[in-house]
């Protein structure tokens, strides 16, 4: 004597097969892969070493309203000219003067540079903010 319980038609999803679970892994498992692509790619891109930077490799203070600040631009490509924005701060940590300073092309991947950044409080400190190949017309525009 045994009961079979029936189950009522249409209410219960059937059973899946093997092959549609197994595609369902595969697709999910591709789209892991291609994420982890696309976060690597982007990582690399916005971590990776950038064409141009610039250091600091001193300061003095001229006066009470002028530093000069000496720093090193690096390019991957020297041939092609950059910007790098230069900064005074004061001894409170505000930033007191700011200067565009152009970097023309040359035959070097290092350049030195040195330029004075006029200030609005007396300086303590001159720093490179940073560099860029994007020069700003305004700074490759000749003077009148």
């Amino acid at each position: 004597m045994s009961t079979g319980v029936s189950l009522p038609p249409g209410r219960y999803p059937t059973e899946r097969s093997a092959g549609n679970r197994r595609r369902w892994l595969i697709g999910l498992s591709v789209l892991v892969v291609v994420a982890g692509v696309a976060i690597a790619y982007l990582g690399y891109s916005k971590f990776a070493d950038p064409a141009v930077s610039g250091e600091a490799t001193g300061y003095q203070v001229i006066d009470e309203s002028t530093v000069d600040v000496q720093f090193t631009v690096t390019r991957s490509d020297p041939r092609r000219p950059a910007a790098c924005v230069i900064r005074a701060r004061s001894r409170d940590g505000a930033e007191t003067g700011r200067r565009e300073v152009l970097i023309p092309g040359s035959n070097a991947q290092q350049t030195g540079v040195r330029s004075q950044v006029r200030t609005s409080q007396p300086p303590a400190i001159g720093e490179v903010f940073g560099c860029t190949e994007n020069v700003p017309a305004y700074l490759t525009a000749p003077a009148d």
